[in-house]
């Protein structure tokens, strides 16, 4: 029997019954065929690729046309989770016009069926105006990775008591947008917790506590890949760099021995 496909709608629904959602990032056909065979319910094409894939200091390198390409690439082995496009830097900002634009070619061109976009009340017209067109819209607050600059890094936000309540206040902003869901990155757990009791959409936390309605990571950190610095909220869950450099040695030692192919792997 085929499996129930997960839509926006979906999402709210579990939030209802209190079922916690699972996300995570994935940027190719192969990744994304196993994490649909594990059901796990979103799979965000994150303009952390730039990072983890494309080997970039931060995330605001990230193009459109790269956003698209890998999109479309996990969509293709994505059969039951909901996929969700990530706007990259400078995608979005400038005007409405440019957002639902944009969104709508994660659509056509990349066969997503949400977007994500960062950033609070500034961004309301932008949300509206995608929405207008038919596509659902995740947004993200708290740490924002495209914003890096005027953060100073990569640091924990809300946490001041005010800080807190211009973040609740943000986050009631999005879901009168009509925004379907937000991500809370890095903030406080009992911020998390407080926003995600007092929205009606579903949260999804990466360094949000175990409050929120749902959680995401990046692949490349919960399977133990990407090594250059490990997130505090990480939880490594499997470790296969190791596992990965010792197929590679061993491959090149045994082609330098003549020992690969051997008679198994040759045609007669």
């Amino acid at each position: 029997m085929a499996q129930k496909k997960v839509t926006a709608v979906s999402l709210l629904e579990m939030k209802q019954r209190g079922e916690k959602i699972t996300m995570l990032t994935a940027y190719d056909y192969c990744t994304a065929l196993l994490m649909d065979q594990a059901e796990i319910d979103v799979l965000l094409v994150g303009d952390s690729l730039g990072m983890v894939v494309m080997g970039e200091e931060n995330t605001l390198a990230v193009t459109m046309d790269q956003m698209v390409h890998h999109t479309l690439a996990v969509a293709r082995g994505a059969k039951r989770a909901l996929v969700v496009g990530d706007m990259p830097f400078m995608s979005y900002q400038l005007s409405a016009e440019q957002a639902a634009e944009n969104a709508g070619r994660f659509v056509k061109e990349g066969k997503a069926e949400t977007v994500k976009l960062e950033g609070g009340a500034d961004f309301v017209p932008h949300i509206k105006a995608i929405v207008r067109c038919g596509i659902p819209v995740m947004g993200h607050l708290g740490l924002t990775p495209q914003s890096i600059h005027k953060f100073g890094g990569m640091k924990v936000q809300a946490k001041t008591d005010e800080a807190a309540e211009q973040l609740l206040k943000e986050a009631k902003t999005l879901e009168d947008a009509g925004v379907f869901s937000i991500v809370l990155e890095a903030v406080p757990a009992a911020v998390g917790e407080k926003v995600s009791k007092e929205l009606t959409v579903p949260t999804i936390g990466i360094g949000a506590g175990p409050g929120c309605d749902g959680q995401v990571l990046v692949f490349n950190d919960m399977v133990g890949l990407f090594e250059r610095f490990v997130p505090k909220f990480v939880k490594r869950y499997a470790e296969l760099a190791p596992v990965m450099r010792e197929a590679f040695t061993r491959y090149r030692d045994e082609v330098k021995a003549g020992e690969f192919p051997g008679p198994e792997h040759v045609y007669k």
